[in-house]
């Protein structure tokens, strides 16, 4: 029979074959080179989900997950005798040659809103003018103004950790948009107005939680436990999905960040992390062609930094063919074929496995049962595997929602307490920016008062002379005919004229590196 996990350079997925007796084993050294699970609603693709994590897990690998539908906390607490599965699973277990034991897996909880796991955040800087775009739908020109905003914070060391940071850098460029436009190029205050609106409509989403500091160590996502088990970082999705660009755009952003911040292994033993992108359609969905070509790139270079990737959605066709072309490790659930782009789209699906002679793969994605695939994994060289019929093993872990008390539980226990509860607003560009423009008043008030006093001592030189004309006329001070803005304007060209700027390397998704 097989164990837990499968054998050590392993993880076992179910039995295929005749008789569903053949162990499909998905090889570690190939857990690297990415993976999809598809399938219609209701076929099995969590569970599938569940046991990859497991079997990760149970080889030392972290996993990081997003639980959209609420369901997969269950991996953190032992299956039961007296769940309503255990005899099916038993049956099953039998069948394909499982010994099948209970247990719990290590678990860290996340959750952007704070509510259901420990707070995760980015600072603007990192999350960069690129994703951010997406997250707020901006157009183009809205899009070049973005970027202008950020060039100002990097070269003018105005750091941009939240939400108000990037409004009050944003303010300051509407109001100073004509000498910011004769140094970057044309910024209207019309962009602007649509930026600040977008980013009003991201804050009703709850958007604003996901900016700020303490942000995210990346090194938390990456442990193992005491027993040597990889922990599995379990996203709390469900309410996120409420805001499902949100949702693409944080995962994509961890996602960039993990292949900016990892170094080159090679080809590893096994993976250092996986990465697993539930409703990966999201992630594409009228996604500009230059963002589709960057996670491409990303796909194919981070498995080199020893991360593999996962992608679950219901139809192979959500995901773009260059990168559904990297994707080595296979499990098809049952697509449904009721209209002729559905069976379109069930002959292309097809047509990406290794023939079986055995039987019709367009067939047999069309009629798997539930809890059943067609599956193909890398073999030896990295070769895809023959597809196969293979029904997936049950799940060693709770199948289900753990209760609040059990959440808690783990939370209380989790290794990183209390490191991200607390929010820290250090000195940024809101509060820069605010000093800058209380020193430009100062010197606006300053100025009308030279001007104030000039114009009584003309007074009492035109008394003195007794004509009113022997003296020269005073000076027109700047402060009469300039703007409290437009001082601050002149004295921060000032500064732009005379700063070389630092160096600020940006990733390739856009996100802050180099600058930590």
């Amino acid at each position: 029979m097989a164990d837990q996990a499968g054998a050590a350079d392993s993880i076992f997925l179910g039995g295929g074959g005749e008789g569903y007796t053949v162990p499909q084993q998905l090889l570690l050294k190939y857990g690297n080179r990415h993976g999809l699970i598809a399938g219609a609603t209701g076929t099995g693709k969590t569970v599938t989900l569940q046991v990859l994590a497991e079997g990760f897990s149970a080889a030392g690998v972290p996993v990081f997950l997003s639980d959209v539908k609420g369901d997969l906390s269950g991996i953190a607490a032992p299956g039961s005798a007296s769940h309503k599965l255990h005899e099916p699973f038993t049956k099953r277990a039998a069948q394909i040659g499982l010994d099948l034991q209970y247990r719990a897996f290590p678990v860290i909880f996340w959750d952007l809103f704070g509510e259901k796991g420990h707070p995760v955040r980015a600072t603007v800087e990192e999350m960069g003018p690129l994703l951010l775009s997406r997250l707020l739908e901006l157009s183009e020109p809205q899009e070049g103004v973005l970027n202008v905003a950020f060039r100002l914070s990097d070269e003018e060391g105005l750091p941009l950790l939240d939400l108000k940071d990037l409004q009050a850098l944003l303010t300051f460029v509407a109001e100073n948009a004509e000498d910011i436009s004769g140094r970057y190029g044309l910024v209207s205050k019309e962009s602007v107005g649509a930026i600040q609106r977008r980013l009003l409509v991201l804050e009703n989403e709850g958007g604003s939680g996901l900016f700020g500091e303490p942000a995210l160590d990346l090194a938390d996502l990456m442990t193992v436990d005491s027993a040597g088990l990889g922990r599995i970082s379990v996203l709390a999705a469900d309410k996120l999905m409420n805001s499902p660009r949100l949702y693409a755009t944080f995962l994509l952003w961890l996602l960039s960040e993990l292949f900016e911040a990892l170094p080159e292994i090679g080809d590893p033993d096994k993976p250092k992390l996986v990465f697993f992108f539930d409703e990966a359609h999201l992630l594409f969905t009228d996604a500009p062609k230059a963002l589709v070509a960057k996670v491409e790139q990303v796909a194919r270079l981070i498995r080199s930094k020893g991360v593999g990737v996962y992608f679950i959605t219901q139809n192979p066709a959500d995901v773009p063919d260059n990168i559904l072309g990297q994707l080595g490790n296979r499990v098809q659930h049952a697509l449904r074929a009721f209209t002729a782009k559905d069976q379109k789209d069930l002959a292309k699906a097809a047509e990406t496995y290794r023939p079986n002679p055995r039987f019709a793969i367009d067939e047999a994605i069309r009629d798997v049962g539930t809890g059943e695939a067609v599956t193909s994994l890398l073999e030896a060289k990295g070769v895809p595997g023959i597809a196969e019929r293979t029904l997936i093993r049950p799940p060693s872990s709770q199948l289900g929602p753990i209760d609040q008390a059990g959440r808690a539980a783990v939370m209380a226990g989790s290794p990183v307490k209390g490191k991200y509860e607390q929010v820290l607003d250090r000195d940024s560009a809101f509060e820069k920016l605010r000093v800058k423009s209380e020193a430009a008043a100062r010197e606006a008030a300053d100025a009308e008062a030279r001007e104030v006093a000039e114009k009584q001592e003309h007074e009492r030189a035109r008394r003195y002379d007794g004509q009113g004309y022997g003296s020269d006329q005073p000076k027109r001070s700047s402060g009469r005919s300039d703007s409290i803005g437009a001082t601050f304007a002149k004295s921060f060209a000032r500064q732009l004229g005379s700063r070389s700027g630092q160096a600020i390397i940006r990733g390739v998704l856009g996100s802050l590196f180099g600058k930590r």
